[in-house]
């Protein structure tokens, strides 16, 4: 590969708190220098990228992808097409496919099709429990070694606390993160949206905070008994957010995610029945928003996710307490996040940290950073950039996005995996 210079850029690499313009150097995929006084090799490609900002490439550690068995909704191929043009360069397949990824055979056919066909990286996780049932755990370790990185439950909550509790030790003996998520289906019964008055206005049942809470501290009390690395994929209350710092506060392993859904939208979104606003868990009240962005900028939420759940026409254009939960997010995880940016809610660093280098410590990949030595996976910004989301703009294969029609400013203009472009705007 010829080296290439990306010149006069401004530079934000949380991993090594960097923030300064400067150049990046980059030689066979990876950072050769970076820094103001890198100067360019003889035979180099110059990029002169002025007014552009330079990040470490998004990390997304919860992507739910239809293949295998779902095909018509996502595919590996079209879900890193998505990403790419949102900056993320690594993302995490969960393990809800069909069938589900709780073999060897399914981790191996997730990494062949993903080095044949994806444009970014794509790491699968593998079931915590086979079938995703809650009732009988996997074989961890040939999991792990097979090249699943993280163990996951999908959508499920895993309701037996004692296999909650053989799950853990199960991992802990392995240093695997178990990462899930925590809604009481049975508490949260046939509710569709955040229970309250909004909600009684609507006519929809609701879906009460502690169907959130009671799961996450259970997890918290067994993590703490256990001494697992445990990871709360998505929350959405403060209750839980203060669960967690607590959690944090005791010395235990325990880290929190929140899609960048539950940090831009609130409950009332939801209008009038716009089905691609029914996520699990719900959108929550403003206040509740207000407080979650506080967490994140404080870092007791340690990461934003897209939560992408591809959904198509026979399970959205339905009446709302019909339709599917679940809405993509790829393609505007960046531009999303960029809007507590610009709000002031979040500085830069943090939010960048929170997307790409925080994720990537947390599930140990080799992303999330600029440092000299690491595989230039990079996105360029352009912060200020105006531009609405279209429907027909939209490279997923689904198309049920809460942010269609919606203005943002900040684009991602390119993006590099192991320094090839392979999206540019």
């Amino acid at each position: 590969m010829t080296p290439r210079l990306i010149a006069n850029v401004r530079i934000v690499d949380p991993s090594s708190d960097r923030d300064e313009t400067g150049n990046i150097l980059i030689v066979d995929g990876r950072i050769e220098a970076i820094g103001a006084d890198v100067t360019a090799p003889a035979g180099c490609e110059i990029e002169d990228c002025s007014g552009l900002i330079a990040v470490p490439g998004l990390v997304d550690a919860c992507v739910h992808i239809g293949e295998p068995g779902a095909e018509h909704r996502e595919t590996i191929a079209s879900a890193s097409r998505a990403a790419a043009k949102g900056g993320v360069t690594s993302i995490v397949m969960m393990p809800d496919t069909d069938p589900v990824i709780d073999d060897v055979a399914l981790v191996d056919f997730v990494e062949r099709l993903a080095r044949d066909e994806a444009i970014v990286r794509v790491y699968p996780a593998a079931a915590l429990t086979k079938g995703l049932h809650g009732e009988e755990t996997t074989e961890f370790g040939l999991l792990l070694e097979a090249g699943a990185v993280v163990l996951s439950n999908g959508r499920a909550t895993v309701d037996n606390p004692a296999v909650m509790r053989r799950a853990m030790t199960y991992a802990r003996d392995f240093g695997a993160v178990v990462a899930v998520a925590t809604q009481d289906r049975r508490l949260g019964g046939a509710g569709v949206m955040n229970e309250g008055l909004f909600a009684s206005w609507l006519g929809l049942p609701g879906i009460p905070r502690e169907a959130e809470i009671i799961p996450l501290e259970r997890d918290l009390r067994l993590a703490a008994l256990t001494k697992a690395r445990y990871h709360a994929m998505s929350i959405s209350v403060p209750q839980s957010a203060e669960a967690i710092r607590a959690a944090k506060a005791s010395g235990l392993s325990v880290t929190a995610g929140i899609s960048v859904n539950h940090l831009t939208l609130n409950e009332t979104d939801i209008g009038e029945y716009r089905t691609f606003f029914r996520l699990s868990p719900p959108l929550r009240t403003e206040d509740d928003r207000r407080a979650m962005v506080a967490a994140l900028a404080e870092g007791v939420i340690d990461i934003i996710v897209s939560a992408h759940d591809p959904q198509d026409v026979d399970t959205k254009r339905l009446p709302f307490a019909d339709a599917e939960n679940g809405a993509i997010g790829l393609e505007t995880l960046l531009a999303a996040s960029l809007r507590l940016h610009h709000s002031g809610d979040v500085p830069l660093m943090r939010l960048i940290d929170a997307l790409s280098t925080r994720p990537a410590q947390i599930l140990g990949l080799d992303a999330g950073t600029l440092k000299p030595g690491a595989r230039a996976d990079i996105a360029l910004i352009d912060p200020d950039y105006p531009w609405v989301l279209s429907k027909d703009d939209i490279v997923s294969k689904s198309k049920n996005s809460p942010f269609e029609d919606a203005r943002f400013t900040g684009k991602v203009l390119q993006t590099l995996v192991a320094g090839v472009t392979v999206h540019r705007a």
